[in-house]
């Protein structure tokens, strides 16, 4: 079973739901009282970039929200990411691709190394993404329509009891660890809950419809979120955990999907399925913002693992296409072999293959980041989503496939 867009958008706009360790922080310096746990210090240093002064600016923007760890390079937030930068916490998990399948309520396991599935774990109903949690020991899959998010331990791979919440489509986790942001589409909330229990902390209203992917500012102190079904984008304060900003995207028709912020902070990309391209907008003045064309579906956003090239899956033409971070220009495309639907997933832990979900194929791409060439097109369930290539560098999770810092 296939959907198209525009179906896709009458379908999940119109269906009524039934409602039926946080860790010690990296540096003593945090001050706040928690469970103690192993530390998320990655197996190699990662100093400031050589011969950059740190402004005022940048010094403030490290500081971060209360309880975050320390940003490691002011510079390029994704420091923590490097090739074999692993933390001490997944040391031993074996590398696995989780791959949600929508239509058939189970989650594919595939064996990077051989390309082959190992497993085949039955969850929820409508499965949409594979999440890491904040202390990197839980994959939480985010079963929408089962109103549910099923356990996944990484180390054995077995999936847990699944743990009642509603309409959680998409899930993230704030910078400090404190909580986790249910992205309540349907419900039209931002659902702030603990994150380790999953108990309801607090509930966020927002005016617009289909929230569903967002990322954190480089201090914490916000994030931005983005509404597919009303072409909107919101700016939430973390602390006060309420939106405090929101605009409308110019042009109309606008589909907006993933969200990434580049290496330096300072500038914010959101995917956008009907405009075909990525917006390019300052976060922190919130102007608006202009679009840059990539190809037909734009929908995930991908940072290598040198920091310096965006992936732009684009969904509805079967291609990648190649933003060069530091210059904020296109560089190139790759075009997957007889077509495809690109959608969401992530880097190997080393950054050479690209793993994306291929949505109304039924299937799963591993794409060289070397040239672009398909390496592999692995079978999956029906309607694959939101996969997540576990475990991946980095000190602790954001949620989505894995956005990690």
């Amino acid at each position: 079973m296939t959907l198209n867009r525009q179906a896709e958008r009458r379908a999940r706009s119109t269906i009524r739901v039934m409602r039926p360790v946080w860790v010690a922080m990296l540096l003593a310096a945090a001050g706040l009282a928690g469970c103690s746990g192993p530390s998320h210090a990655p197996t190699r240093a990662h100093s400031p970039s050589p011969g950059v002064a740190q402004t005022t600016d940048q010094k403030s923007r490290a500081a971060g929200l209360p309880g975050m760890p320390t940003v490691l390079d002011p510079n390029d937030i994704y420091a923590a990411d490097r090739p074999g930068l692993l933390s001490k916490v997944v040391t031993g998990f074996p590398a696995r691709i989780y791959v949600p399948n929508l239509r058939s309520n189970t989650v594919t396991v595939i064996d990077p190394a051989t390309y082959r599935v190992v497993d085949t774990l039955p969850v929820g109903r409508e499965p949409q993404h594979v999440v890491p949690s904040w202390d990197l020991k839980t994959l939480w899959v985010n079963n929408d329509l089962g109103n549910s998010l099923t356990p996944i331990d990484p180390s054995t791979g077995h999936a847990g009891k699944r743990v009642a919440v509603e309409d959680p489509y998409n899930l993230y986790f704030t910078p400090d660890g404190r909580y986790a942001v249910v992205m309540a589409s349907n419900l039209k909330r931002l659902d702030f809950r603990d994150a380790h229990s999953m108990a309801l902390v607090k509930s966020a209203p927002v005016a617009c419809a289909g929230v569903n992917h967002a990322d954190f500012s480089a201090d914490g102190r916000y994030f931005i979120v983005s509404c597919e079904f009303s072409g909107d984008l919101l700016k939430v304060d973390t602390a006060r955990m309420r939106v405090i900003a929101r605009q409308k995207l110019p042009g109309g028709r606008s589909m907006p999907q993933d969200v990434k912020v580049s290496p330096d902070g300072r500038t914010w990309y959101i995917a956008d399925m009907t405009r075909d391209g990525v917006w390019v907008l300052d976060g922190d003045r919130f102007t608006a913002p202009h679009l840059l064309p990539t190809g037909k579906g734009a929908h995930g956003l991908y940072v290598s693992r040198d920091s310096r090239t965006l992936f732009i899956s684009n969904r509805g033409e079967g291609t990648i296409s190649l933003l060069d971070l530091p210059s904020g220009r296109l560089r190139g495309k790759w075009r997957l072999p007889g077509g495809g639907s690109p959608d969401m997933g992530g880097l190997s832990a080393d950054g050479k293959v690209l793993w994306l979900s291929g949505r109304y194929h039924n299937t799963v791409y591993a794409i060289a980041t070397s040239d672009g060439h398909l390496i592999k097109k692995i079978p999956v369930g029906i309607e694959p989503h939101g996969l997540c290539v576990y475990p991946q560098p980095g000190r602790y999770s954001l949620g989505h496939t894995g956005v990690f810092r």
